[in-house]
């Protein structure tokens, strides 16, 4: 029996490989008759990581630019019962939380398209939201 998506993640960054991520949603949304889910998160610890405190400005500009985002993936998704949220946290857990708040049974993420030597040394969202997750992962190219 084939899987019914009912309720689709998508995890957006309003990148090139966010909108190829939005773009397979829209076309599953339409096929299933899915709830969408766009979440973008700000990770405010990586900034502190750097060990210097930054500029308030800095954090309400990732702010502004997440809620620009999500406003862009909704507009963009015309059609489609979709909802938008940004939240802030590591990006991979945060995704996957909110999956299971959400009881989404699909996430779609883009691929960064990082070399395998900077996949190894950085890591990706998309391959730790792969490990993470408890549902299936849609990693688009």
């Amino acid at each position: 029996m084939m899987r019914v998506f009912q309720k689709i993640l998508v995890g957006y960054d309003g990148s090139d490989n966010g909108r190829r991520a939005l773009q397979a949603v829209a076309e599953l949304a339409k096929k299933f008759s899915s709830k969408v889910y766009v979440v973008e998160v700000v990770d405010e610890a990586s900034l502190y990581a750097t060990g210097m405190l930054p500029p308030t400005s800095v954090i309400e500009e990732m702010w502004k630019k997440a809620k620009a985002d999500i406003d862009q993936a909704i507009a963009s998704l015309q059609g489609i019962d979709v909802t938008g949220d940004v939240v802030s946290g590591y990006p991979p857990s945060a995704i996957t939380d909110y999956a299971s708040k959400v009881g989404a049974d699909l996430i779609v993420v883009g691929s960064r398209g990082l070399s395998t030597f900077k996949r190894i040394l950085l890591g990706s969202v998309s391959t730790a939201v792969v490990q993470e997750s408890k549902v299936p992962v849609l990693v688009v190219k």
